[in-house]
């Protein structure tokens, strides 16, 4: 596994380094975004951990230009900055988390490990199965327990994409613009209703939908 590290306080990116070598994990510390842009791409990342105050090219920035190439590498912000408004719209901009500074590496470790474990043959299977519940894509079919559930095709749609990215926090605008192909907060009851109609499906299953305060929805991996 290879991470890059992507931050301008030395002192905390020497820190990181000598953990992730510490535990035989490769590593490439770098303190701006331009030089990881190149980085990138002569030895892709498995994961990225970026600061968003960086000199030169912001972490926004960076992670702007990932995704409009298509590059779904996960990326976990790690930032001083903690309000909601900059956590939203990290996270609507495509990072995968957010972890506010300070913070102890055990904590980032499970934050790590949660968002790759949302990665591997889940993404491209056509069946896959979290606690119980599963998804057959060709048959577009659902199963709690082995047992057909009745879902309409938007709560399909939510369903599937909740369980492919186990562990990540959706805004409601996100969820909409994926599963509606619209963004507007005008709307964002809709997101609401289908949410609360696959719980209700899902029966105790339902539990696995966590709501995240102030921010949307999550499919909570920690929960089977």
């Amino acid at each position: 596994m290879q991470i890059l590290i992507i931050e301008d306080e030395e002192a905390l990116r020497e820190l990181l380094d000598y953990e992730f070598r510490r535990l035989e994990i490769g590593v490439l510390a770098l303190d701006n975004a331009n030089d990881a842009l190149m980085a990138v791409e002569d030895c892709p990342p498995d994961l990225i951990l970026l600061d968003l105050m960086l000199p030169g090219l912001k972490g926004l920035q960076f992670l702007d230009i990932l995704r409009r190439e298509g590059n779904d590498v996960p990326v976990i912000i790690i930032s001083a900055r903690n309000a909601e408004t900059d956590i939203i719209n990290a996270l609507e901009r495509g990072a995968d988390d957010y972890v506010t500074k300070p913070f102890s590496f055990n904590f980032l470790e499970a934050k790590m490990k949660a968002v790759l474990r949302r990665g591997g043959e889940i993404k491209s299977s056509p069946k896959f199965s979290l606690g119980g519940v599963s998804v057959d894509l060709e048959a577009h079919k659902a199963f709690s327990d082995g047992q057909a559930l009745p879902l309409t095709q938007k709560e399909f749609e939510l369903l599937t994409l909740f369980m492919r990215k186990a562990g990540r926090a959706f805004t409601r605008n996100q969820l909409l613009n994926s599963i509606w192909g619209y963004d507007s907060s005008l709307v964002s009851r809709t997101v609401d209703v289908h949410v609360a109609s696959l719980r209700k499906k899902l029966g105790d299953k339902g539990r696995y939908i966590q709501t995240v305060p102030k921010i949307g929805y999550l499919w909570e991996i920690s929960n089977f």
